[in-house]
């Protein structure tokens, strides 16, 4: 039963996060967590978007895409190895070890036509990221008039920055440094284009910024950690699904981004007791 009447897109990157140390590979990548943890939020719907290969690593993230019920009639299977990513886990957190630049789908960028900006206009927000070789794709979203929700990661370039911000609504980033040093990155940041922009750091909880006014939020506390990958998607979904279902049904844009984000970080420290990013874990050999 969906909590919000939020419709979340995740248009970009797939990959299996393969787990060396436990012979098990987990479906992930940014796009398809947040599509995810978006039903698991509450959204009343949620699709992914983007290409597959065709080996046993991306028919584990089709088919358990379809047994949480997001929607992928605009996804497409190429010959050719799926995206991956190899990790080890020290103490709880994750380290990754090394990927294979998304596979066949690093090679073959996702061209919008017509007839997929008119699916996308279904939804109200379109979540992409910077490992999704979609950049040059998103004024094309934009134009047509649908929100475009980024993530920038940690790794983003200021260069990156000035040329992805403008076409982005809600912009999402992992930040290290102190209060100052992320409000500062948050104004420059909104000062490009997006609307809101938020800044995700780990136990230090988040800061988020609407081009007027700063709201923190504290880290929930974790009863358990067994995992944190994929954290910082749950919060962006958690956040995107009530933050949206909230202003469609009324509400005030501040106390929307308030509840919001309270509700967020407990989803988020949720996510961390569970294996991989959403679990679904498969042996290999």
């Amino acid at each position: 039963m969906s909590r919000y009447s939020t419709k979340l897109l995740g248009f970009g990157d797939n990959v299996v996060d393969i787990y060396d140390h436990l012979k098990t590979m987990y479906p992930g990548g940014n796009c398809v967590n947040v599509s995810v943890y978006g039903k698991m939020a509450g959204c009343e719907k949620t699709a992914y978007m983007g290409y597959f290969g065709d080996d046993d690593r991306a028919e584990l993230i089709i088919d358990v895409l379809g047994k949480t019920g997001v929607e992928t009639v605009k996804c497409k299977q190429l010959h050719g190895e799926n995206g991956y990513s190899r990790i080890t886990l020290k103490d709880g957190d994750r380290e990754f070890l090394d990927f294979n630049e998304g596979g066949i789908r690093g090679k073959t960028p996702y061209i919008l036509d017509r007839f997929d900006l008119e699916y996308m206009k279904g939804f109200d927000v379109v979540h992409s990221g910077n490992y999704s070789f979609t950049e040059s794709e998103l004024h094309k979203i934009k134009e047509a008039g649908i929100p475009v929700s980024f993530d920038f990661s940690d790794d983003s370039t200021e260069e990156y920055y000035e040329k992805t911000a403008p076409h982005v609504t809600y912009a999402f980033c992992s930040f290290d440094g102190t209060d100052e040093e992320a409000k500062e990155h948050l104004k420059k940041l909104t000062s490009m284009g997006p609307e809101l922009a938020m800044a995700s750091r780990g136990a230090k909880g988040c800061i988020l910024y609407d081009g007027e006014k700063f709201f923190a939020q504290e880290a929930a506390p974790l009863e358990k950690v067994k995992d944190t990958l994929g954290a910082g998607d749950s919060l962006i979904a958690s956040f995107l699904t009530g933050f949206i279902g909230r202003t469609k049904a009324g509400m005030d844009k501040e106390t929307a981004i308030c509840e919001s984000l309270e509700e967020a970080a407990a989803f988020a420290a949720g996510i961390c007791g569970m294996e991989g990013a959403f679990g679904y874990g498969k042996k290999y050999e």
